[in-house]
């Protein structure tokens, strides 16, 4: 059965209805599912994930075994830098005490994934000598590193104590609907 159909330039065309619009209809709602657009795109939302998820993970997993154990280590920990064990002890304890509460906070967000990028470089270069598979890989260090990096490059988002009270008056961030 033709079907008469108008054109953009006000020409009437018949066409064949052969069902092939409703199997773009069904591929288009297929496309959507897998693409989950049915999710709404919230960058902050994930920039708040990403910060929480690695800033507890690496000060409740790393962080806080280095600092509950600082005597019994001091004396092992290795010395990447050359500037004694205690020292670099107390420079990764900072880098994943410290530099993870700023980034979980969202206070100073950028100095503490920096220094938390500092620490886990220093860990995948100079501790795992870049090895990503085998023993004693870095694949950990090299995937913190990434995470952080992440954060130093994108900011904290909305949902940080910087984007409450660290903007100069009169400063707004576009809100964008993607």
């Amino acid at each position: 059965m033709a079907k008469t159909k108008t054109m953009g330039c006000r020409l009437n065309v018949a066409v064949e209805h052969s069902g092939w619009d409703a199997y773009d209809l069904r591929m288009k709602n297929v496309l959507r599912i897998f693409r989950m657009e049915f999710f709404p795109t919230r960058p902050d939302c994930g920039l708040l994930a990403l910060r929480l998820w690695l800033g507890l993970s690496l000060l409740l997993i790393h962080g806080s075994a280095k600092l509950a154990n600082f005597g019994a280590m001091s004396e092992k920990f290795g010395d990447p830098l050359g500037i004694g064990s205690k020292a670099s002890l107390s420079l990764a304890i900072f880098g994943e005490v410290a530099g993870s509460i700023l980034v979980i906070l969202g206070a100073f967000t950028r100095f503490g994934a920096l220094s938390c990028m500092i620490t886990m470089g220093v860990a995948f270069l100079l501790v795992h000598k870049l090895h990503l598979k085998g023993p004693g890989n870095g694949e950990l260090a090299f995937i913190y590193l990434a995470g952080f990096t992440t954060v130093f490059i994108a900011g904290p988002g909305r949902f940080a104590v910087d984007a409450k009270c660290c903007r100069p008056k009169g400063e707004t961030e576009k809100v964008t609907n993607v």
